[in-house]
């Protein structure tokens, strides 16, 4: 290796890996300067691409059919505990990060002050190299959702430039088979009380291809996780504030059909009914959002307290 291994004996470098014949190579060579082994997961691609990534010294696992980027992930978790590793760093395969950050993501693990890195293009010293508009739009608008569901304060949920120490792999599990990963690996770090920092990266846009989902599709998939997410963790919150809302439109409503009181009677039924039942789905909604938020919170306290289940 060209660097300090910061005191980390074994570090590994992980890469999810499906039809980046163009890029592979290059990639691995560069990424083998910053580490001990290169580890790519081959994920059902059609293409040369784990010849080459052999041919430049890289460890190569098979999936036989196209996983996604969690199932990729989940197999390069499971090679970084069979080699005993100390540090595993992810990049993409397709050269958008930059091996040679890899120190940046090492040093907070090396010297004890996190579990999980994050390589970030939205903290002080970070960028991003010709991103669209509308992807730093939807990656905001994620990040957002992510950190109100887990009471995280990330700038970049989803880069997936990333550093984990070795009490991180052992004691992170996930199970989504797809890009939502990015999303629940962050949440299950903060419940189990892994260390958790942001350091700058460059990431470029600039590469032969880059991801293999469009922008819309990853984008729909992850916030519809971290919405569902959200309505898990804070159910008070996702139905108590519409429920609110329409007991609020409905006591308008109703306040107004009282002011028109002098007119026929008959003509204020039906505004009169319908503003009961709007105010009564709004206070069904609350009481509801109440309840599940209350045995949240009691369950939570029976596992964690009661019986050790972080």
């Amino acid at each position: 290796m060209e660097t300090s291994s910061f005191g980390l004996k074994k570090i590994v470098a992980g890469l999810p890996m499906y039809n980046e014949e163009e890029t592979i190579g290059s990639v691995v060579t560069q990424v083998k300067r910053y580490v001990d082994s290169v580890i790519c997961v081959d994920d059902g691609s059609s293409d040369s691409s784990a010849k080459i990534a052999e041919a430049c010294g890289a460890l190569v696992h098979r999936h036989r059919v196209n996983r996604g980027y969690g199932g990729a992930l989940k197999s390069l978790f499971a090679k970084a505990r069979e080699l005993e590793a100390d540090c595993l760093i992810i990049l993409d395969s397709d050269g958008q990060h930059l091996p040679s950050d890899i120190p940046k993501l090492l040093e907070p693990i090396g010297n004890g002050d996190a579990d999980f890195v994050i390589g970030s293009r939205f903290v002080e010293g970070g960028g991003s190299e010709d991103m669209p508009a509308y992807r730093r739009l939807g990656i905001k608008v994620i990040t957002a959702a992510s950190n109100l569901s887990s009471d995280l304060e990330i700038q970049d949920t989803q880069s997936g430039f990333r550093a984990f120490s070795k009490l991180a792999i052992e004691r992170l599990r996930f199970d989504s088979e797809g890009m939502e990963l990015s999303l629940e690996m962050l949440e299950d770090a903060h419940e189990k009380n892994l260390k958790i920092t942001e350091v700058p990266t460059v990431i470029r846009y600039d590469v032969p291809k880059g991801s293999n989902f469009t922008a819309l599709s990853h984008g729909f998939t992850v916030l519809a996780w971290a919405m569902l997410s959200l309505s898990q963790k804070k159910p008070l919150l996702v139905l108590g504030l519409p429920g609110f809302g329409l007991f609020a439109a409905g006591a308008a409503m109703a306040l107004n059909a009282v002011n028109g009181i002098s007119d026929s009677v008959d003509a204020l039924v039906g505004p009169g009914l319908t503003a009961i039942w709007i105010g009564v789905l709004g206070l069904a909604m609350m009481a509801t959002g109440l309840v599940l938020q209350s045995a949240r919170n009691f369950l939570r306290h029976l596992l964690i307290k009661e019986f050790g289940l972080a």
